[in-house]
């Protein structure tokens, strides 16, 4: 933009010189009628000048063209922000699911080593009730288990689609206009 605004002053410069030294000349020869040297020295600054305005324009339809890859640079870094944004609550999701899958894990375990128990117990004849109620509270336990993983599964599932479905209620407005 620097360079813009020294190509227009230089331009401003030259034209008051050109108009300052016709006048001059013309008071000094008390002619009023330009003669042909300064003519051409005028047509040469008006050449000059219309090149330098040439070049003005350019170096402005540039610096527009750069800022406009600017501002597409910026919008290309927030929609990697709001990605970014996307992947962490994806990861919160998924992590969820991780700790809910090995507490369903611990809990089958647990289920299953009651189950062994109580059988061990039945077919010895001693049924105890603290290995009934061992069992119920591991059944318990794995159905809860099972609750959360699922749970954790729609939060993974709804974690992927709702940027999806941002993007469908975006169309549906630019549609309904």
């Amino acid at each position: 933009m620097s360079q813009i605004e020294e190509l227009q002053s230089r331009i401003t410069l030259a034209m008051a010189r050109i108009d300052a030294g016709v006048s001059q000349l013309a008071e000094q020869t008390g002619d009023t009628a330009p003669g042909p040297d300064l003519a051409a020295a005028l047509e040469e600054e008006r050449r000059a000048s219309a090149h330098l305005e040439d070049r003005l324009r350019a170096l402005r339809a540039e610096h527009d063209d750069e800022i406009a890859a600017l501002r597409a640079d910026l919008d290309r870094a927030t929609e990697i922000e709001a990605l970014k944004e996307q992947i962490a609550e994806y990861d919160q999701a998924v992590g969820q699911l991780d700790m809910d899958l090995q507490r369903l894990r611990e809990a089958n375990e647990q289920l299953r080593n009651s189950n062994a128990a109580l059988r061990t117990a039945n077919e010895n004849g001693v049924g105890k009730p603290r290995l009934i109620n061992k069992a119920m509270l591991a059944e318990l336990e794995a159905l809860r288990a099972t609750r959360a993983t699922e749970v954790a599964e729609v939060g993974v599932i709804l974690a992927r689609l709702k940027p999806l479905l941002g993007d469908a209620d975006g169309a549906v407005e630019t549609e309904d206009r």
